[in-house]
Parts: C-alpha cells; structure tokens; sequence
C-alpha cells in the first residue's frame, strides 16, 4: 500500500510540474518588448531600480537572506532564483515574469499577440496588490513609503 501511495505521489507531482507554467528569463521578453513598436519596453524597465535591486543585496551582504531575496529575485524558489544554484542568476533582480507571471506558456507570438489568451495561459497584469507583495511597510517596515500610482510612474513601461 505504502509503495502505491509513493508512486501515485510522483506521478502527481510529476503531472503538475509537467503542465505548470515555468519561468523563461526576461531575455525571451527582450526579443519581442524592446522593438519601437512595443516602445522599448525593455529597456525602459531595466532602467529601473527593479531591475538591479539584486545587486544592493550583494553590496550589503545579504543575498543569502531569503527574506531580503524573496523581493529582489524573481520567481523566488517558485522555480526562478534560488539561493545557492548558479544556474538561477538570470532570476536576479526584479524582472518581467516577477509582475506577470512565468512565462513557459504566455510567450509564444500567437499567444501573446491576443491578450486574452496570454492571460488564460498565465500572463499576469500587475496591480497595486502584486506590488505590495514586496511594498508592503507592515511587513517591512524598512521600505520606503508606498504610493501606487506615485511609483507606477517611475516603472511605467506601457507602449
């Protein structure tokens, strides 16, 4: 009995992994959202704190501290960065699929190029609770006042 439950187990596990969607990197967004057409959104984005927020936690020793991770990574132990493989750097930092989602399954051209559908396939629209996720001073109480439509202006990347 007990070596059925194991193998039912697996297969379970095995089964969801199999169809979760999964984090891609923000270079697969780059081939597309840093067009003119799509105005530069790419660019726009990494030009922000976001983006190099990684980088302040290893200037002050703490990219080992999940708590500090958790808001300047992305995907952060949900198959993005992980704390210790050197394979999960390109998670670094505060990237596209942190606010919309892994992008496994959202970031075909056909898929994407109907909204609808990208959203049914995972693609996220990030709002004021997304962001307060990380902004949030009652559970930080170290981070900077929080004023949503303030701080959407200095990551706005709408095209």
């Amino acid at each position: 009995m007990k070596k059925i439950f194991i193998f039912i187990t697996i297969l379970l596990i095995s089964f969801f992994t199999a169809f979760s969607a999964r984090y891609v990197g923000s270079k697969k967004c780059k081939m597309c959202h840093n067009s003119a057409k799509h105005g530069k959104a790419y660019d726009i984005l990494y030009k922000t704190k976001h983006s190099n927020a990684f980088k302040g936690l290893v200037e002050d020793g703490k990219e080992t501290d999940p708590v500090c991770v958790e808001c300047h990574s992305t995907g952060f132990n949900e198959g993005g960065y992980k704390i210790g493989a050197p394979e999960t750097y390109k998670f670094e930092g505060v990237q596209c699929e942190e606010c919309h989602g892994p992008g496994s399954k959202y970031t075909k051209i056909s898929i994407m190029k109907n909204k609808k559908l990208a959203i049914k396939n995972g693609l996220r629209i990030p709002d004021k609770k997304r962001c307060l996720k990380c902004h949030d001073r009652e559970k930080y109480p170290w981070a900077k006042e929080f004023i949503y439509k303030d701080r959407l202006k200095k990551i706005d990347h709408t095209y």
